[in-house]
């Protein structure tokens, strides 16, 4: 028999689950505050996977994703251990805000600082109560508010496990992200804890696409590392992600109102128009022209921009890009679908 699974000093017994909640500073107003942490303690020794959410606390997808996977019957039977915790920033949360009241980015102050500023302990008290005892990790993002990003992981591909986490996700599209000091990421890396963050939707909007794609490859990783049975369902083999090792953003050449043309996952070459930006005072129209060959991964979704906002995120590929919006195409139609995961 494993031995129980302890966090913030509370046991959880081999083939039990339990939610405990991690104490945080309080509010100005005094109101108590508490991380939500949901632990599910396999009989059978195996992996410790954390899956996080809401670091950014206008980031919502990762919220109902965590909340099906933990409903999920894959976890019946589970190997090892899941840590899952759908608010890391509360404090963002009820603002609808990416920061904290101090106005930092959470996932600039990893790993944080028992007497630092609120963000330092906020994030000291998830690196020492969660990451540190788990081997794995995933982190689930959205686009910034008014921008939506295609299903995507950005991790560090250069590094076999997380490499191989990676391709098991399911996503079309991987991209070799460098980590950013301060980042959830970098923290996990110093520790060496290979860690995938998944980007799909925008902030403070469900999109159900980038939900059920998120739940499967949360239970797809699961499955590789061994936690959950695989699944008894043949069907249609999975397709091989594509990788991209750069990808930059286009932006607003003028103010105006913005008209977008190409989708999510559409592929251009140069020169290629993407949309327009109308000057709403005289009538003129400037084109917005992709400056390389790519696939958008990321789209700004206001009408109104200024000169310099980020308006197109594109993924460059040695691939055909054919094939790769072949395989983005077919990705989102099999994700429209019901029944993914039982």
């Amino acid at each position: 028999m494993r031995r129980g699974f302890v966090v913030a000093g509370e046991e959880v017994a081999p083939g039990s689950r339990a939610l405990i909640d991690l104490p945080m500073p309080k509010l100005s107003s005094h109101t108590s505050l508490s991380m939500p942490v949901h632990v599910v303690h396999g009989r059978r020794e195996g992996p410790t996977l954390f899956v996080s959410a809401a670091v950014h606390g206008d980031e919502l997808n990762g919220i109902e994703i965590i909340r099906r996977v933990l409903d999920s019957k894959a976890l019946v039977k589970l190997r090892g251990t899941l840590i899952a915790v759908p608010v890391v920033n509360a404090y963002g949360l009820i603002h609808q805000s990416r920061y904290l009241p101090d106005r930092r980015d959470l996932n600039r102050s990893f790993p944080g600082s028992e007497r630092g500023s609120l963000a330092a302990r906020l994030a000291h008290l998830f690196i020492e109560e969660v990451v540190r005892r788990c081997s794995h990790g995933i982190d689930l993002h959205t686009g910034a508010i008014h921008r939506t990003n295609l299903p995507q992981v950005r991790s560090n591909l250069d590094d076999p496990e997380t490499a191989r986490l990676a391709r098991a996700f399911g996503v079309p599209v991987l991209l070799n992200s460098s980590l950013r000091d301060g980042s959830l990421r970098a923290a996990a890396g110093e520790l060496g804890i290979p860690m995938l963050l998944y980007e799909a939707g925008q902030a403070l909007r469900y999109d159900e696409i980038a939900i059920r794609a998120g739940v499967a490859g949360v239970i797809n990783v699961m499955r590789e590392l061994g936690m959950v049975a695989a699944s008894r369902h043949r069907g249609r083999k999975a397709r091989e992600p594509f990788v991209a090792r750069r990808s930059g953003w286009l932006r607003a050449t003028e103010s105006g109102m913005l008209s977008t043309i190409v989708p999510l996952g559409g592929h251009v070459v140069k020169g290629d128009v993407l949309g327009y930006i109308d000057d709403p005072y005289s009538g003129t129209r400037h084109v917005i022209e992709s400056d390389t060959k790519g696939v958008v991964i990321g789209r700004l979704e206001l009408p109104m921009v200024h000169e310099g906002d980020a308006v197109y995120h594109l993924a460059r590929f040695s691939d055909d890009l054919a094939e790769v919006a072949e395989g983005v195409e077919e990705f989102q139609s099999d994700h429209e679908e019901d029944g993914l995961l039982d």
